[in-house]
């Protein structure tokens, strides 16, 4: 009798449990359908993993606006930055394999590896490739402007100026991912991308996936990347396919992808009978490395009001309900990502979307935490976090108007428009040509991205959004004494004319 008592309580438990998931699913559900009306986006899929089983798994939406193609499990989005944490378990794999130390210096690796500060050259770790804290300025605006190799970037990094006392500071800096992918070709003798396809895609089961972002268009289910514009609304935008930073950003993934992925992270990196790291290297991962300073942090803060904040190899972290949360996101022209993962919750969620900034993606993360790691429905995640969104958003759009209202009318630029025209440079990004257009001028940077400008004021003029980037980027021409063009000024940077 007491055997058949339990075994009847037991079974009503499992009942109970399966209720309670699909209840929580169906709010998480409800949640997203609206949050996707608010913020307009036309295709997403999330992924909750809960102990290990898929507690919710979803696709919704479509890749494409005009053809109308439903989004499915397989369909490729960007992982974007969500992409370095995969790039430190490669790493990882290789200190499990003995054949690379955390701390090895780089340049035992990689002699030709160089930044502005001697002493930083020396001294940098390969650790201190993974925690943004090294000392060296972020610069974007190599892989913006330009597409060569990877090893011609980081030459060009070189001269990327110290903004800090050597990890002493905090500053997101992509290029120093790059440099990581490199010492893995180095240490491993295979290109980083053909390494976490063989030691991590495939173990994994992440058979959609592909680290290279051209390859997408071989795959051929793929999402389309679309932006909403102040002005023009919905817009599809171009495809950023940076592979010569790869490694901090341009792995492609499904929802079938990541749900086998997030799986994985929640068994401590084993699949099945397969040990991918040791529990000492994994942990290692999710170990604060770095703090993280305000200015460094995501807007979400005001809502989440963390104590602490820092970063460890591949994930931001903070506490959230007296919890460690680990996450990143990945955001890249169009598309977005987000992976959280609370470890001693046994929660973990990814999401994946195609609308540039859509923070959706927070309060998706946030709302699947309350509900499967803490059984709470009472937060409205999707409210707090637009209302946040679209105060900046105004505020956005209250400076663009006024920039506007601002410009000086009737003004003329100093000199004949063919002066303006010709070659400048600058020693780390490279080379911008300048010529009449029908518009005004029209400036390319190193025969990769071009864009057509108009008279602003003075001698100031303004990109149209006619760029792969629909940015409005104003030139400001320099006129020395000599009455002629001796520069221009864009992106808070100084290209020298050379003819």
């Amino acid at each position: 009798m007491k055997k058949s008592i339990l075994l009847l309580f037991s079974l009503f438990l499992t009942l109970q449990t399966g209720h309670s998931q699909k209840t929580k699913a169906k709010q998480l559900d409800a949640m997203i359908v609206q949050g996707m009306s608010d913020w307009q986006v036309p295709g997403l899929v999330t992924v909750v993993v809960k102990d290990g089983e898929v507690a919710f798994q979803k696709a919704y939406g479509v890749k494409n606006l005009e053809s109308k193609a439903p989004v499915d499990e397989h369909t490729l989005f960007t992982m974007a930055s969500t992409t370095k944490a995969i790039v430190c378990q490669a790493l990882g794999i290789l200190v499990d394999q003995g054949k690379l130390k955390w701390t090895d210096k780089v340049r035992d690796h990689l002699p030709y590896f160089k930044l502005s500060d001697p002493y930083i050259t020396e001294e940098a770790r390969v650790q201190d490739l993974l925690t943004h804290n090294l000392g060296i300025n972020q610069a974007d605006l190599l892989w913006a402007l330009d597409s060569v190799s990877t090893r011609a970037t980081l030459d060009r990094f070189a001269l990327s100026e110290k903004g800090y006392p050597m990890r002493a500071g905090f500053d997101y800096n992509n290029v120093m991912y790059a440099v990581a992918g490199e010492v893995i070709q180095a240490v491993s003798g295979q290109h980083w991308t053909k390494f976490v396809t063989e030691n991590i895609f495939k173990p994994v089961g992440m058979n959609d996936a592909t680290a290279k972002s051209a390859d997408i268009f071989k795959k051929g289910n793929y999402t389309t990347p679309y932006l909403n514009d102040m002005d023009d609304g919905i817009v599809q935008v171009d495809y950023n396919l940076s592979d010569q930073i790869g490694a901090a950003g341009m792995i492609w993934a499904s929802l079938s992808d990541v749900t086998n992925y997030l799986q994985y992270l929640e068994n401590d990196a084993i699949v099945g009978t397969d040990t991918i790291l040791t529990k000492k290297t994994f942990d290692y991962l999710f170990k604060p490395h770095a703090f993280v300073t305000d200015a460094s942090f995501y807007p979400t803060q005001q809502l989440t009001k963390p104590h602490w904040k820092t970063y460890g190899l591949g994930w931001f972290q903070h506490d959230y309900r007296g919890e460690k949360l680990d996450f990143h996101t990945g955001s890249l022209g169009g598309l977005i990502a987000i992976c959280g993962i609370m470890r001693d919750k046994n929660t973990a969620v990814y999401v994946f979307a195609n609308m540039d900034h859509a923070e959706l993606r927070h309060a998706i993360m946030y709302k699947a935490m309350d509900l499967f790691a803490f059984d709470d429905n009472s937060r409205d995640w999707h409210q707090e976090i637009f209302d946040l969104y679209s105060k900046f958003k105004e505020q956005q759009k209250e400076y663009v108007e006024k920039m506007r209202a601002d410009r000086a009318k009737d003004t003329q630029p100093t000199l004949e428009l063919a002066q303006y025209e010709g070659e400048y440079t600058h020693p780390m990004l490279g080379k911008a040509v300048v010529k009449i257009s029908e518009t005004g001028l029209e400036v390319d940077f190193n025969n990769f991205l071009k864009t057509p400008t108009y008279h602003w004021q003075y001698n100031t003029f303004m990109s149209t959004k006619d760029n792969p980037y629909r940015a409005e980027i104003d030139f400001n021409f320099l006129i020395g004494s000599d009455g002629k063009v001796e520069a221009f000024e864009a992106f808070g940077e100084k290209f020298k004319k050379t003819n």
